[in-house]
């Protein structure tokens, strides 16, 4: 502590001022037309980064060495200069890829709009509406058929409204009901068969025919499964 206390300065620091006006004068002088800061702050964020011929003439300015600079730069060509260049950076930040259309509405391959799916409840299975409702047939005609079937959970979700459904057009027992049936389930037999043994299993049964057993993910995909059986 004593030692660097009774140093002297160096006799280069102490002749030496730090003075204002010379940083001032080191910095580049700044100015900008108004259609040239316009200009550059309405271009893509990618191609206004770049400092080379493509570059807007503001920006490659605003880059200029300070060892070139003007010695002659006033304090109000500063500030105009930094006030400007905060301008171009705050509108050079926003681009039309991140606007808030692009964020919430996308276009597919066939040229459809997509947006987010509130309040829907129907699921799509991802397949379209004819495909989606020939699956659920199938699932719900080897339900009735076997008794007990693997699929994925979804799907088994998905099709437990419809083997409730012929059910309970099975209790009725009604020949429209059987007609309305023999509309949706594909093989006949298993219809005469649905409305011959209802009656006497689920009569007294108010609802929830079926039942869905989670089990193990598929082996590849992981897809969830799950068994849904009669009850």
């Amino acid at each position: 502590m004593a030692a660097f206390a009774s140093t002297s300065p160096s006799p280069a620091i102490s002749a030496s001022t730090w003075r204002m006006e010379s940083l001032r004068a080191a910095l580049p002088a700044l100015r900008p037309s108004a259609s040239a800061a316009i200009g550059a702050g309405l271009r893509p964020r990618k191609q206004a980064v770049r400092l080379g011929a493509s570059a807007s003439p503001f920006l490659r300015s605003s880059f200029v060495s300070t060892s070139s600079a003007s010695s002659s730069a006033s304090p109000a060509s500063i500030s105009s200069a930094f006030s400007a260049s905060l301008a171009f950076s705050y509108t050079s930040s926003f681009s039309v890829e991140s606007s808030f259309e692009h964020r919430l509405f996308g276009i597919d391959v066939r040229g459809r709009i997509l947006a987010m799916r509130h309040g829907k409840r129907i699921p799509r299975l991802g397949r379209p509406a004819d495909q989606r409702k020939a699956l659920l047939r199938g699932l719900t005609t080897q339900l009735l058929k076997h008794g007990r079937i693997k699929t994925t959970k979804p799907r088994a979700k998905a099709m437990r409204k419809w083997v409730d459904k012929m059910i309970t057009l099975a209790k009725d027992g009604s020949l429209h009901k059987r007609r309305q049936a023999l509309g949706y389930i594909y093989e006949k037999h298993i219809v005469h068969a649905l409305f011959a043994e209802v009656p006497d299993r689920y009569g007294e049964r108010p609802g929830g025919y079926t039942r869905i057993i989670p089990t193990f993910p598929r082996r590849g995909d992981n897809a969830p499964m799950a068994y849904i059986e009669l009850v």
